[in-house]
């Protein structure tokens, strides 16, 4: 199964869960919890606030070395949008690549997908804990703060 094939699917439009596929074309599922969604909803909103130009969304489709993986918040620079635009899943993964922890992740998934994101041009990837605690990552550093948005906090009420 493709990308396309599954936003083109009617039974897969409206699930409560975040949908990826994995490197074999198999759909991966996730619960999302409403706290999930608050952290998505502060983080980009935190982003567009502190980051002029630009654009901060939720639920970006980026293509892998292992399928298309879902990041949960991205800030994509006005040169990057003017070269994807809304192209989906996008080839490249944006300047900014957030990943928020549900119940069911492992922390061996987030720390593959960031490293599928850095490999897809990813300049940071910031990880989320459940309880709003930021990690910031550049080129696989742990970084005490974000170099593209240094006045992002360390830690996001939701």
């Amino acid at each position: 199964m493709d990308w396309s094939s599954v936003i083109a699917n009617p039974l897969l439009a409206n699930l409560p869960f975040k949908i990826e596929l994995n490197e074999w074309g198999k759909i991966e599922m996730s619960p999302a919890s409403n706290a999930h969604g608050m952290l998505q909803t502060a983080i980009a909103f935190l982003l567009k606030d502190q980051l002029a130009s630009g654009k901060a969304f939720v639920e970006c489709s980026i293509q892998t070395a292992k399928n298309v993986k879902v990041a949960d918040v991205v800030w994509c620079s006005t040169a990057f949008l003017k070269q994807y635009g809304t192209m989906t899943p996008y080839p490249a993964a944006p300047d900014i690549v957030v990943e928020v922890a549900s119940p069911s992740n492992r922390l061996a998934e987030l720390m593959e997908k960031k490293a599928l994101y850095f490999e897809q041009g990813a300049q940071e990837v910031w990880l989320c804990d459940d309880n709003g605690t930021m990690q910031f990552y550049r080129l696989n550093e742990l970084l005490a703060h974000s170099v593209l948005c240094p006045d992002f906090p360390d830690q996001v009420a939701f």
